[in-house]
């Protein structure tokens, strides 16, 4: 088999990294970073809110939890559903116990038709970050520039013609990105992105058309892979993020703050026989005295 010359000529193959975003960083060797709260381990809370087109799109892919069987697909359709119906209000109420302000994860869909669970959220004093158009709006390569500006326009417009307040924060369906994303979020005039998931703490983004943080919210942290994909226990996925605090507050003690992200669905979580294990997370968590509740946009301004 002979080697294709232009491989040898890839300009950014080299020593570190291959793009140009951010430089190589050791994480143990960085200077330690404080939340706003002073707590060794920001816990972020991440729900997703997404509407799911009962017909998906397979361009530029078909979204993880998307619609499978033959349509309508009532049966999917409908148990996403439940989530915003039931799941949610569980989740607030859960929230509401332990005194936790989290970071909604929301697709422009849910506040064009039910604009009454962005006014709820508000006025708990939870974060909207913008979660695209809806679960048919995902980004890749092959989505031409001009529809991902339109895409991301649209979604932070929507947003805000609701709620009064425009986004600072975004999460691409399935933490996925093009060539060109960082640099038209940057253009749009957001302040973080939460798709990059590589650490455990927030970091610095050169786009070429400004600066942008990335908070990583690690997928392998979320109910959708621990629960639906690994099939395991809602008690087994509270365990495990129980485990990710330990470890990491054992490093904050040495290195300086840490982040455990908790990116749950209220589709998943909130069904009746895993919301207590949710709910028992919850208060495990905030009775340790190195733990914090932090918004995405607090973890996001601490770097």
């Amino acid at each position: 088999m002979t080697l294709d010359p232009s491989y040898l000529e890839y300009p950014l193959r080299r020593h570190g990294m291959d793009h140009d975003f951010y430089p190589w960083s050791n994480l143990f060797e960085r200077p330690p970073i404080a939340w706003p709260s002073g707590a060794g381990v920001a816990v972020a809370v991440v729900v997703s809110l997404e509407w799911f087109p009962i017909l998906p799109v397979d361009a530029p892919f078909r979204a993880p939890g998307h619609m499978v069987t033959p349509y309508p697909d009532y049966r999917h359709y409908t148990a996403r559903e439940y989530g915003t119906r039931v799941g949610l209000y569980r989740m607030l109420d859960a929230l509401d116990r332990v005194g936790a302000r989290a970071s909604f994860a929301t697709n422009a869909a849910i506040a064009d038709r039910y604009p009454s669970i962005l006014a709820d959220l508000r006025a708990a004093g939870h974060e909207i970050v913008a979660h695209s158009t809806d679960m048919n709006g995902t980004i890749a390569s092959g989505l031409a520039e001009a529809d991902e500006r339109a895409l991301i326009a649209t979604a932070l417009d929507t947003i805000e013609r609701v709620t009064g307040e425009r986004p600072t924060g975004w999460m691409s369906i399935a933490r996925s990105q093009s060539f060109n994303t960082a640099r038209l979020l940057a253009e749009a005039g957001l302040r973080y992105m939460a798709d990059w998931v590589n650490d455990d703490l927030p970091y610095g983004f050169e786009t070429g058309a400004g600066p942008i943080v990335s908070v990583p919210v690690n997928h392998e942290l979320s109910d959708r892979q621990i629960i639906t994909v690994q099939q395991h226990s809602a008690e087994s996925y509270a365990e495990q993020m129980l485990d990710a605090f330990a470890l990491l507050q054992s490093e904050s003690a040495g290195f300086g703050g840490r982040m455990l992200p908790l990116h749950v669905t209220p589709y998943i979580l909130g069904l009746p026989y895993r919301i207590g294990a949710f709910e028992r997370l919850l208060a495990e968590l905030s009775a340790q005295p190195d733990a914090a509740f932090h918004m995405l946009t607090e973890i996001a301004g601490a770097r």
